[in-house]
């Protein structure tokens, strides 16, 4: 069966892991513009105040994992933060090795974190990350902090092979976050929709046969729905209307086949559901800004 989930990671090409250890005490409170890349944060002692631009804020507590697949811009404060707000460079503390100390310097921490972020390596990672949710909040899943252990333990050392280990460890702490996440309380995304089976099953059929000419009354007989309840529940659950969430995926699959060179137009277009070379252009050309043989070349 079709797991358009792991698809989706796949093609996103999850990769080259940054972290290090962060913690704060007193009054302290950070503030990191939008990043763009998939960030990561686990609390692993005490607690924090955390506030994600379009988000409500969140206080985070010992076990909690967080995952934002673009990473808007959040600021990030002990329960009593300053009057003002040290802004950060999500580069330059990566890439520092000791442990990053907030407010108070000496005595114990009131919050330890391993924070971090890895790359997409995929060209189509803006298309493929708006299929997910723009806020993953995770408290007190045993397999993600034993995730998050092996990352910090990888990252720290120099050992042979390690960004091939950091390489796989990412992809595997990304479809634990999300498959964690799941749920009807879960952000708008592809998780929550394969979380509701109903609409599960319609996902999987356009994952699986992407080039049927589907239609949303065919995709809500899959999912055992009337049109107008399918068309609804597919739009709040997912983020995108039923017909929307097709094309992105095409769009993605076509990227694919034609960075691989080894098809003519015709077949690419037949592969993704569109009856002529020409259609399947200009659908292409809207959807990603310019024609699929220019993008092809490019590849």
């Amino acid at each position: 069966m079709t797991d358009p989930l792991s698809e989706v990671i796949s093609l996103l090409r999850p990769g080259s892991v940054l972290s290090k250890g962060i913690s704060g005490a007193g009054r302290w409170g950070v503030r990191y513009s939008a990043f763009g890349h998939p960030s990561f944060c686990a609390v692993l002692e005490g607690g924090c105040l955390l506030s994600v631009d379009g988000h409500a804020p969140i206080a985070l507590e010992a076990g909690d994992f967080v995952l934002m697949p673009a990473t808007p811009g959040f600021a990030m404060t002990g329960f009593e933060p300053p009057a003002m707000l040290r802004k950060m460079d999500p580069h330059a503390s990566a890439s520092q090795q000791a442990e990053l100390r907030h407010g108070r310097q000496s005595g114990p921490p009131d919050v330890r974190l391993l924070g971090g972020y890895f790359v997409f390596e995929s060209p189509d990672a803006p298309l493929l990350v708006s299929l997910l949710p723009q806020l993953v909040h995770v408290r007190g899943q045993v397999r993600l902090a034993a995730l998050v252990q092996l990352v910090g333990d990888e990252a720290r050392e120099q050992r042979a092979g390690r960004e091939l280990v950091l390489t796989r460890l990412a992809e595997v702490l990304l479809i634990e976050a999300l498959r964690s996440s799941g749920g009807a309380s879960a952000a708008p995304g592809l998780v929550r929709g394969l979380a509701d089976a109903r609409l599960a099953a319609a996902i999987r059929q356009m994952h699986e046969k992407p080039s049927q000419p589907w239609t949303v009354a065919q995709l809500a007989d899959e999912a055992a729905l009337s049109r107008s309840a399918f068309f609804e529940r597919f739009s709040r659950a997912v983020g995108l209307a039923p017909m929307e969430y097709l094309v992105a995926w095409r769009m993605a699959l076509a990227k694919k086949l034609l960075r691989g060179g080894e098809l003519a137009l015709a077949e690419v277009a037949e592969r993704v559901g569109y009856s002529s070379a020409s259609t399947f252009s200009t659908a292409f050309s809207r959807h990603v800004g310019q024609p699929p043989a220019r993008y092809a070349r490019a590849g």
